[in-house]
């Protein structure tokens, strides 16, 4: 969780605006700033937003977005991106280099090495998105409990994220594996679980801070029941910079997915998945460097992308600072 556990974003929810506004009496809205195209009152020229503005700054999270385009085309209909059958196999064009032909050659069974990257990524964004998912709900729970549940509910649960954090994530989760099974399913929750301790530190230190806030002070200060604070300010706020952490968390747990998978307690041959692909080609690395190339570059490209456009939505949470 190094890259999740270096983004903790602090924002104002609407039910802090809203708990804000009336302690004070008033119920003037203020526009969210940079989140329109303006007039400059005092040159008369037209203002960018400001996630455009820092978007045009960052060329490298461009191409990170269009990445994810990519990845998300070959998610939702692979079989309009990639050229042929990913488990079509044709012997005698074997280890094909990479041409017109076939982008990313062909693999030790003929089979066309672009189409498997593309279906493999079908395979290991699902596992990311939800062992993310797992990991966020599971730390979620974990971090209300320890915010909100008192002094000993907070020490205890402590406790318990700490033994968990005694274990390495890719450790616990192979653990896991051996317990439930290999698998596309098992190893998705495998690495939700062990996310879960890095999310609910996570969280929990947000909770603290948005329950010790003043808009959280002045819904109290109004007579809001604990259950109406924690629907309108609590959760809205802790729940805010997940947007970036969820992120950066897809990114991570595709890596921990394919580490599984490479170890061959993944997906099982003949499945279409980047890690299995990896742990295949590095057999005929010396005569087919493309097969475990490809596969690890794309690996390696969506936690940098992931990486990039978590911390780029990161920044877009921030408090605007004044000028």
């Amino acid at each position: 969780m190094n890259a999740v556990s270096k983004t903790v974003a602090s924002a104002r929810a609407p039910g802090a605006a809203a708990a804000a506004t009336a302690a004070a009496g008033t119920a003037a809205a203020a526009p969210t700033p940079g989140a329109a195209a303006t007039d400059d009152p005092t040159t008369g020229t037209r203002v960018r937003p400001r996630w455009v503005r820092d978007l045009a700054a960052q060329p490298g999270t461009i191409l990170a977005i269009l990445f994810a385009l990519f990845l998300l085309a070959a998610l939702i209909a692979p079989n309009l991106v990639a050229p042929s059958d990913p488990y079509a196999v044709d012997p005698a064009n074997a280890f094909q280099k990479p041409g017109l032909a076939h982008l990313f050659g062909t693999d030790q069974s003929g089979r066309d090495e672009f189409s498997r990257i593309v279906w493999g990524a079908r395979q290991s964004l699902w596992v990311g998105v939800l062992a993310t998912l797992i990991g966020v709900v599971g730390g979620l729970v974990l971090g209300l409990i320890a915010g909100l549940g008192g002094r000993i509910a907070d020490a205890v649960t402590s406790r318990f994220i700490e033994i968990l954090f005694a274990f390495p994530g890719l450790l616990l989760a192979l653990v896991l594996i051996v317990v439930l099974g290999r698998g596309i399913g098992p190893a998705a929750v495998a690495v939700g679980i062990g996310s879960i301790p890095g999310y609910a530190r996570i969280l929990r230190g947000q909770v603290l801070q948005v329950r010790q806030s003043g808009y959280v002070e002045a819904s109290r200060a109004l007579g809001w029941s604990p259950l109406r604070r924690l629907r309108a300010t609590v959760i809205p706020n802790t729940l805010r910079p997940l947007v970036a952490i969820l992120t950066l968390g897809i990114g991570q747990a595709v890596v921990w997915a394919s580490a599984l998978g490479f170890l061959g307690l993944g997906a099982e041959p003949p499945t279409a998945e980047w890690g299995t692909m990896l742990a295949d080609g590095r057999s005929y690395i010396q005569v087919a460097w493309w097969i475990a190339f490809f596969p690890g570059l794309f690996i390696t490209v969506t936690a940098l992308s992931a990486t990039a456009i978590g911390h780029f939505l990161q920044k877009q949470f921030e408090p605007k600072k004044g000028r």
